[in-house]
């Protein structure tokens, strides 16, 4: 892995300053210098800036480092990670205005596996979790869990039953060809957003799941910017038709366009 902060090679000073654990970031799966939604995740970071300090965010600054970063690390494929943090950042004056930093991580592209997973339901809802924040510690726990208990990940579902998202993705279900959407609060990815743009509207709905209507559908697949992937069960519920579902939404990400970074509009 390769770290940038402000477009220059992260210094111990940059990484210290991210220490704080207050920010937000995106990570990216970029092949030939272009992402599918990267105006999406732009659209995310100025978001995620403009809530947790209270300015803007140079959109086209920070695709132009995303750029310098795949050019210096000589990667066309890559994974990226863009963090937005403040080394000026004060807890114990929190309101004080700051100017952002933002970190880039270049690493290996990554290939999700196609592997059918089985999930375990956890009762638990992420802190603001509208915001891709930096706080990942209680995800990585709940997903630890579960896969001692012989789980591949867990399912948050909210203290009155409600399925609202992964640890690291989101879930949909499948009922013949009629596509639901969990409506709890959750990070709403931008894979989820592609794939919801792609299937015809009168083929899907967005509403409140419940942990105890599972057993009505035949399929689920979960979702983030690796890639899609079938879930074969959660808990003792199984889907049968879950493959086929995966690559009916593999189908539809084959047609969403590759954005090259740095390139003009993307930032829209």
């Amino acid at each position: 892995m390769m770290l940038y902060c402000n477009g220059a090679i992260a210094s111990a000073d940059d990484l210290a300053g991210a220490l704080t654990n207050y920010g937000h970031f995106t990570s990216l799966q970029v092949r030939g210098a272009a992402v599918q939604g990267l105006d999406l995740h732009l659209q995310r970071l100025r978001q995620g800036t403009d809530e947790l300090f209270g300015c803007a965010l140079d959109l086209a600054r920070v695709q132009a480092w995303m750029r310098d970063a795949l050019r210096s690390a000589q990667l066309r494929d890559a994974s990226l990670r863009v963090t937005v943090f403040s080394r000026q950042f004060d807890f114990r004056r929190p309101l004080q205005p700051v100017a952002v930093d933002v970190l880039v991580a270049v690493a290996a592209p990554v290939h999700m596996p196609a592997d059918p997973r089985r999930l375990r339901a956890a009762v638990y809802q992420r802190e603001l979790p509208h915001l891709k924040h930096v706080g990942t510690f209680p995800l990585f726990e709940q997903r630890r869990r579960a896969l001692q208990d012989g789980f591949d990940d867990a399912l948050f579902v909210t203290p009155d039953g409600a399925v609202g998202e992964g640890s690291t993705w989101n879930i949909a279900f499948q009922h013949g060809q009629q596509i639901v959407w969990p409506q709890a609060s959750a990070l709403r990815g931008t894979q989820e957003r592609l794939l919801q743009a792609g299937f015809a509207p009168d083929v899907q709905q967005v509403r409140p799941v419940a942990l105890a209507e599972l057993a009505v559908f035949d399929g689920a697949i979960a979702c983030n910017s690796a890639g899609v992937w079938p879930i074969s069960a959660i808990d003792a519920v199984a889907f049968a038709r879950s493959e086929a579902f995966c690559q009916r939404a593999r189908g539809v990400l084959e047609t969403v366009p590759w954005q090259p970074i740095g390139a003009h509009g993307a930032a829209a």
